[in-house]
């Protein structure tokens, strides 16, 4: 990351209220702005994007090659779920139906900055990847050794 850009990180477990709100952490709010991108991300979570790098990532899926199926379908799950979400005045936001069933989120959830995104978790879900990470660090790591990590 170059000097400005957001470093989103920790790790923030709440509640989901009826209607399907959750609040944002304080510490996150900032960063992500006024209106960010919500949408399904990899492993069963929601990624969450601050406006400027959703434009950056939009530039990208634009490049994609249409003629690929791969791509094409990569494209329209990552949009079609996708949507601008507003922190209200208790700062919360309002998780969209599709993107609550996708996540299969329940009563907790867990919000968690990485890098330039925010990840939401259903609970459960969270602690059984997580779990795994930890099981296989040491296999993981070694496995990223290439990148100079």
């Amino acid at each position: 990351m170059t000097g400005g850009e957001t470093m989103l990180m920790g790790e923030f477990h709440h509640t989901i209220d009826s209607k399907g709100r959750v609040i944002m952490p304080a510490k996150f709010r900032a960063d992500l702005g006024d209106t960010f991108i919500l949408t399904r991300g990899m492993d069963g979570c929601l990624f969450g994007y601050p406006m400027a790098k959703w434009q950056e990532i939009e530039q990208k899926l634009d490049s994609l090659p249409l003629n690929k199926k791969d791509a094409r379908a990569f494209v329209r799950f990552f949009y079609s779920a996708a949507t601008e979400n507003e922190v209200d005045k208790q700062g919360r936001i309002n998780i969209a139906t599709p993107l609550f069933k996708f996540a299969k989120l329940q009563k907790n959830c867990v919000i968690v900055g990485v890098s330039d995104r925010i990840e939401i978790w259903d609970e459960a879900r969270w602690e059984e990847v997580n779990q795994e990470a930890e099981e296989n660090f040491d296999e993981i790591s070694e496995n990223l050794m290439d990148f100079n990590l």
